[in-house]
């Protein structure tokens, strides 16, 4: 096996028969349900148990990122809403009518982030509004966890499901 072989089996594009595919999806979905609204839920759990500076900076930490994705979608958001359903529109059509495997690979991990941005910005706005402190802002931030985590469970096992699916198409080289 020369090392240009090598090298080409490590960046391959086929993406569902690829082992950096599946780490990489494990690592995105496990880094997004720790991070809630940019802050590490360890955090959250610790303001919970001990109280005291934890919450203090916790609510700090709450309230600069509620106001940072506020600030972001209040200026850009509509830019950013056209240009991600522009993105993935198109991967969706080179993934799924021109049979991409790699654009298929980006728009299953992409699309449901998206739906996890959304939710993000849809609790940041009711953390804003409500001007949630102590216990409730715990709960709304376990809440929109589990929220997270439900999509990214569904999101992992329809990506499987689909590479599975894409890997039993593949035919062996005559």
């Amino acid at each position: 096996m020369d090392w240009h072989t090598t090298i080409l089996e490590l960046i391959d594009l086929r993406s569902f028969s690829n082992l950096w595919f599946w780490i990489m999806l494990a690592v995105i979905w496990s880094s997004a349900s720790h991070w809630i609204i940019g802050v590490p839920y360890d955090l959250v759990l610790r303001a919970r148990r001990k109280g005291g500076r934890y919450e203090e900076d916790l609510e700090d930490l709450v309230r600069i990122n509620v106001g940072r994705l506020m600030y972001i979608g209040q200026s850009s958001g509509l830019w950013m809403t056209s240009f991600g359903c522009f993105m993935l529109a198109i991967m969706a059509v080179l993934g799924f009518y021109y049979r991409i495997e790699f654009a298929q690979a980006v728009f299953l991990i992409l699309f449901p982030l998206s739906l996890v941005g959304l939710l993000s910005l849809a609790a940041a706005r009711g953390i804003q509004a409500d001007e949630l402190r102590g216990e409730a802002l715990y709960k709304r931030l376990a809440r929109h966890r589990v929220y997270v985590q439900l999509i990214g469970m569904l999101a992992i096992f329809l990506t499987s499901l689909w590479g599975m699916y894409q890997n039993f198409q593949i035919s062996p080289l005559n």
